[in-house]
């Protein structure tokens, strides 16, 4: 299903206006009611999604902490440095 509909009601009150009029006031109350289900859900989805950078910032703080306890830097955790991809070749660069 598009979404631009949806968008397009949600963007403009005369719009909506004009789509409710459609719409029989039992319509209309099941409709709200989907959409009361479909904030909680929303609301619920972020706060996890909050929740749980702020526990992956905790963690990065600990283990940054943990690494500056040892006295280590993160250059001491690193071996060598990464390998650049190498990309393919410029189609003259054998000509010069």
């Amino acid at each position: 299903m598009s979404s631009e509909p949806l968008e397009r009601i949600a963007r403009n009150k005369n719009v909506a206006r004009a789509a409710a009029r459609q719409l029989s006031m039992e319509q209309l109350h099941k409709l709200a009611e989907v959409i009361d289900e479909v904030i909680a859900q929303k609301k619920d989805e972020e706060l996890s999604r909050q929740q749980e950078e702020a526990q992956k910032e905790r963690k990065l703080a600990e283990i940054r902490e943990a690494i500056n306890d040892a006295g280590l830097s993160l250059n001491d955790l690193v071996t060598e440095p990464p390998r650049r991809k190498r990309g393919r070749p410029p189609k003259n660069a054998n000509k010069a």
